[in-house]
Formats: C-alpha cells, structure tokens, sequence
C-alpha cells in the first residue's frame, strides 16, 4: 500500500518542472516577438523616388514634380538640395511625425511638385548638382532609417532670354488680324505674343533661328488690350519680354434678323436626329438645342484643332474668294424669331457666299488639310491648315472631295456647297481663324493689306 500510494506521488509534476517549461514557452514567445518587431522595425526596403519629368536646366521658375514612396514603414522625410562646389543649399525640406511603431508609421505616399527658384540659392550661373534624399521609419543604420538619394547634374541659369521686338502690328480692330517680329538672344521653349489673356505662339521667320513672327488677332467682341508684351520662357524657366502697343480701332456692331419657320424646321430636324440622338421635345427645341448646345461642342472642337498648326508658312499671296453674293457678314449679331418672337441670340463669324447650286468649292490657299466630315451646326466641313496659326473654313457643303491630311494647293478642288448643318439655302460658309479665333475673311483677301502688313516685314515667301 505504501508502495502504491509512494509511486502515485511520484507521477505527479514538480512546481519547478513546470514554471520551467513556462519560463521557457515564455522566452520564446518573447523572442519571437522581439525578432518579428525587429523585422519590421528594421525593415531593410529602400523607399522608391519617382521624378515626373527630366530636369537639365534650373533658373527662376521652375517646376519639378516629384513622388516618394515606402510601402512598410512610410516616409519620414523628404529634402531636396542644390550643390556647387562644395556649397549646398537647400531648396525643400520636408519632414512627418511617427504616427505608429508597428503600422503606418509614415504616409506611404507623399507627392510634392516643387517650384524651384534657382536664384534664391544664391549660386553661379553654371554647373551643380540636384540631390534628393528621402528617407523612411525604419529603425535601420543606426535609427537614421533607409534612405534613397538621387544626384541630377543641372545648368543653374538665371538670365532671362533678351527679347527685341521688330515689328508690331499698327493697327487692329475686333475680328481683325496682324502679325509681331521680334528676335530672341537665345534659345526658348516657349515663345510668343500676350495681349491680356490670349497667347499667340511665334514660328521661325524662313530658316533663322533669331527672328520669329507671330499672327495675332482680336476676337469679334474685344475691348481694347491692357496688356501687350512679346514673352520668351527658356529652359530654366527664364522670361523675358519686351512691351509692344498697336492702335485699337473700335467696329460698329452690326444686327441681323433671322425667321425660323416651320417649313425649315421639318427639313432640318430629320438631320438633327440623326446626328443628334439625345434632341427632344418640339422642332423648335432640338432646333434651339443644336443652335446652343452643339455650336459650343462644335466651338471647343474647332478651337482645338487649330492647337497645333504646323510651324512652316504653308500660304502665300491673298486667300482666293469664291465667286457669289454675300449672304451674310462677319461678327453679324443675329436674332432668331419663331413665329414673330425672339427665341435665340448668335454671333455669326465667317461670310456667307452663293452663287449656284452645289457651286464648286476650292481652297483659297495652300495647307494641310486638318478635317473633312460632318460638324454639328456648320454640315459637313473642311479646315485647312495654312501654317504658323493660319487656318481656313468651308461649311454647309453638299459634297466633301478630299480627306485629312491631304496637302491641297491654292485653287485645288475639295468640295461643293450645300446646305447641311444650319444652312436654310445652298451656299458656302468661309471663315479664317488666327491661333483658333474667328476673324474677318475680307483682310484676308486683299493682296494689297497683305502687303503692307504681312509680306512688307518678313517677305512674300520667306520659308
């Protein structure tokens, strides 16, 4: 009995076997969250520095976007410095607080578009460096964290390029035209004419690469400009300008009365829901819709085509006009009726030609041609880039003979007049547009103001 009751104590666990195997469990529970904290306190993955654009020159105005990334322990701070010959400056700093120790420490993303000002770092014009450290959370390399840094080598530039002006237009009127010169000490990215809020971009004069020339125009409703400068940006974000002025001519506003009737209306609407499947309502509304809505859609669409002209001059002499009556006038105020009220309210910016039935329709002068189909209120249409911002317009047509990107010379053949689009009778439509706004044809045409305001300065043919 006694030997039983002696083995029965025996089998029973000592108190110290078992806070030995806690202690141990309890070490190796510590031990593994020590070694799972260290590896995500010091975590070893670099944090990645995205650049937006390459950066070569540095001057007065620049903007360099940048993006830094760390997807484990986020950023924690970001600089950006210039160095020159063992002297820095510093152009940004930023830095975050610790949010966290285990998660999120940082944010993960931080995008900065900086606008570096070269001239403030009080360095020589000349070579330096463009260094851009950032660092992150992580308690590696001694709690500095990982750390990337970029070197750029750049041109510090901070003279503005020389800007001389040649030539200003002398006079100009709402809807009229005219041309600038002006020669530039070096070269620039960006170049042209500012009058108040509207930029004209130069285009090299021929083949030099000091004189340029930029067509400039005013819209049908301008008052008279406050501002009027020739600009040139450089590569460093440099600009340089030249003050010019012109003599502003007032126009008379001229007044035009248009009757909608109901016989138009049929004719038309079947056209109007065809291209235009959203129209409801009566005729006189899907009338009234394209005749607002779609000539603003047709507005921003011919506006950016002419966004990129060619930068050769295409054109040379007067712009031909087509045989035929006028119809309708440049920059006419009209006012629509339907059923003796007023119901819509329209500037007209281009001159209405008609002779014959499906007239023969021929370009007025030599260019690319940018668009041949369909567009809203002016039918099926044409536009021929002449070069340097110049462009021409032929609407309402019946028939469309050519295709974008056909070269076409002077007097070539493209179409024939019609009367899709917002036409109530067979005619052309013509418009000229400078850099995308509307001016009178009637200049255009005229060999002799060509001559003294156009050939006169940079020649007949100057490419």
């Amino acid at each position: 009995m006694a030997i039983k009751n002696r083995r029965r104590h025996s089998s029973r666990p000592s108190k110290g076997g078992f806070f030995r195997k806690f202690l141990i469990t309890l070490f190796i529970g510590v031990g593994v969250a020590a070694a799972v904290s260290g590896f995500i306190l010091f975590e070893t993955e670099k944090p990645t520095l995205t650049l937006e654009k390459q950066i070569h020159y540095l001057g007065t105005n620049v903007d360099f976007p940048l993006t830094a990334e760390d997807q484990k322990s986020g950023i924690r701070s970001v600089e950006v410095m210039l160095e020159q010959d063992g002297k820095t400056s510093q152009l940004f700093n930023r830095s975050f607080n610790r949010n966290a120790w285990f998660k999120d420490a940082g944010p993960k993303t931080v995008q900065e578009t900086l606008a570096i000002d070269a001239k403030k770092a009080q360095l020589a014009d000349g070579q330096a460096s463009l260094i851009i450290r950032v660092r992150d959370f992580s308690l590696n390399h001694m709690m500095h964290g990982n750390e990337t840094v970029q070197t750029i080598p750049v041109t510090i530039d901070t003279k503005p390029p020389k800007v001389t002006v040649t030539h200003a237009q002398k006079y100009i009127k709402p809807g009229g035209s005219g041309i600038v010169t002006y020669q530039l000490s070096e070269t620039s990215k960006r170049h042209g004419i500012q009058i108040d809020d509207l930029f004209f971009q130069g285009f090299p004069i021929g083949k030099s690469d000091k004189q340029f020339i930029a067509y400039i125009a005013l819209p049908w409703n301008s008052k008279e400009p406050r501002l009027t400068k020739v600009i040139a940006v450089d590569e460093a974000g440099n600009e340089g300008k030249s003050l010019f002025s012109f003599t502003f001519k007032p126009t008379k506003e001229k007044k035009d009365k248009l009757n909608v009737s109901d016989g138009f209306l049929k004719n038309k609407t079947p056209e109007f829901e065809e291209q235009y499947p959203e129209v409801n309502g009566q005729m006189i509304d899907k009338y009234l819709y394209v005749n607002n809505e779609v000539r603003k859609q047709n507005a921003e669409s011919i506006k950016k085509i002419c966004t990129n002209p060619s930068s050769n001059r295409l054109w040379k002499g007067r712009f031909l006009r087509m045989p035929g009556a006028k119809k309708a006038g440049f920059a006419d105020q009209r006012t629509y009726y339907y059923k003796g009220k007023p119901v819509d309210y329209q500037t007209h910016l281009g001159i209405d030609l008609a002779s014959t039935a499906r007239a023969d329709v021929r370009a007025a002068n030599s260019g690319t041609i940018v668009f041949a189909d369909y567009m809203g209120i002016y039918g099926n249409m044409i536009m021929i880039d002449h070069g340097q911002g110049i462009f021409s317009l032929y609407s309402h047509l019946s028939r469309i003979d050519t295709q974008k990107g056909a070269m076409v010379d002077i007097d070539e053949h493209i179409g024939n007049t019609g009367t899709t689009g917002m036409a109530g009778g067979d005619h052309l439509h013509f418009s000229i547009l400078v850099h995308g706004i509307f001016v009178t044809p009637v200049e255009w045409w005229d060999q002799h103001w060509i001559d003294v305001n156009i050939d006169a300065f940079v020649g007949p043919d100057p490419s």
